[in-house]
């Protein structure tokens, strides 16, 4: 009797044997946004620019 396998799994398999190069892509796209070095320098300098923003954002200021 053969192994069941889930039809997601039969998906991917197959999706990886169409393109052999997918997960190479997939490391390449998350090293693009997910995998950086933080400066936290640069963060602590963007957080102390940030200007606070007022309780109701559409109304003009009075003064």
């Amino acid at each position: 009797m053969a192994e069941y396998e889930s039809d997601i799994t039969r998906f991917i398999r197959e999706l990886k044997q169409k393109k052999p190069d997918l997960e190479r892509k997939q490391r390449e796209g998350r090293a693009l946004l997910w995998d950086k070095q933080l400066d936290f320098d640069e963060l602590a300098r963007w957080q102390a620019s940030q200007v606070p923003q007022q309780p109701y954002v559409y109304q003009t200021k009075t003064k």
